[in-house]
């Protein structure tokens, strides 16, 4: 089959490393991949798996945009694909007018991903606008259908995203080389264990909490915090906020800030439990997962795809939403008596893979309507 992915740009994030997974494994099965976006870092990836990469603007939210539609359904006429596949807002609304344009008996099959809990109106149904719409979680398959009432049941299809297992291996520990490194840069954490909050930092991902959670453990001086992710430069004065708010508890010493990091799978292997404290559901939660895969306790709110994750795998670390004092207990016992994690979960990278491949199959399958 020919299959066309479109989104706004291939630069970085989760929805982009989901159409590059997607699209080597395309080129793996020997089907032909395709994707269309503003360009990006990632570009170079999606051309030495063998995926042709076409430069167009459609990711800008600015009206000029609707120039793109008559331009997209010739694009579409003479690549012919079996698969439209659609990730994203902007340029599922111009591939949508230019794919409904077109010949039913001709036109591609339409597929759209809700990969987020986006603000709930008529510019972001344009997600479930799909012939088949893949939910990548229960959570957002369920929020689909609470706001989005025109959105038939019949569907929908929840293809989890996952992780490959030879990426996170059970029981994964760094080497020396990498320890050594680590304990010469960041000194503080040596021979402590470390309570580790990964993410970026924003006010969603929870820091004001986890700083009420340090602080209600502060008497265990084996104990030291680490925030494991990078501020965008818009979010400086939050950055500052939250070094403040760590000081001003008596915690300076007691939290570390990695900043940006490549090495985050390093980090989260010399973790004694990780967090998860978003204030709102996320749709999946990656790290959450690349955690538990690695072996790691978790502790995080039982709310949207982490909640999914924790109530399958590793109930013990499911702490009440938005509730820091609820979750001291849950952290305090998972420091002293972690139960074990299990070796092997459902949420892999081959399971993803192999769901979207059904999805597209089973509509290739069934004549337009």
């Amino acid at each position: 089959m020919k299959v066309l992915q479109m989104i706004p740009e291939m630069e970085s994030g989760g929805v982009e490393r989901g159409t590059l997974e997607l699209a080597r494994h395309l080129g793996e099965q020997g089907h032909e991949s395709v994707v269309i976006s503003g360009g990006g870092k990632m570009v170079k990836q999606l051309e030495a798996c063998g995926t042709r990469h076409i430069t167009l603007p459609v990711g800008r939210k600015r009206l000029s945009s609707l120039l793109l539609v008559s331009r997209l359904r010739r694009l579409f006429a003479e690549e012919k694909p079996d698969i439209l596949h659609l990730r994203s807002r902007v340029p599922a609304w111009l591939a949508w007018l230019a794919w409904r344009g077109m010949d039913p008996a001709n036109r591609p099959r339409l597929v759209t991903t809700v990969h987020g809990f986006n603000s709930v109106n008529r510019y972001s149904e344009i997600m479930t606008c799909g012939e088949r719409v893949i939910c990548v979680s229960e959570s957002i398959r369920d929020h689909v259908l609470k706001h989005y009432p025109r959105a038939a049941t019949d569907k929908l299809r929840v293809v989890h995203r996952g992780i490959d297992p030879a990426d996170y291996p059970h029981g994964y520990r760094p080497n020396a080389a990498w320890l050594e490194a680590f304990h010469r840069e960041f000194p503080e954490t040596e021979g402590k264990r470390l309570l580790t909050l990964p993410g970026r930092i924003t006010r969603l991902k929870g820091h004001e909490d986890f700083a009420k959670i340090l602080k209600a453990l502060a008497s265990d001086d084996s104990l030291h915090g680490v925030i494991a992710g990078g501020a965008h430069p818009r979010k400086a004065a939050y950055l500052d906020e939250i070094r403040s708010l760590f000081s001003a508890e008596g915690l300076a010493d007691r939290i570390t800030f990695t900043g940006g990091r490549s090495d985050l799978r390093e980090i989260l292997a010399i973790s004694s439990v990780v967090l998860s404290l978003t204030t709102q559901p996320e749709s999946f939660g990656r790290t959450t997962l690349e955690a538990l895969g690695l072996g790691i306790p978790v502790a995080g709110y039982d709310h949207g795809g982490v909640g999914e994750q924790l109530a399958l795998l590793y109930p013990a670390g499911r702490i009440p939403p938005n509730d820091p004092a609820a979750a001291v207990p849950v952290v305090k016992a998972l420091l002293e008596n972690p139960p074990a994690v299990p070796v092997k979960h459902p949420f892999t990278l081959a399971a993803m893979l192999d769901g979207t491949m059904d999805v597209y199959r089973e509509l290739l399958e069934q004549p337009p309507k």
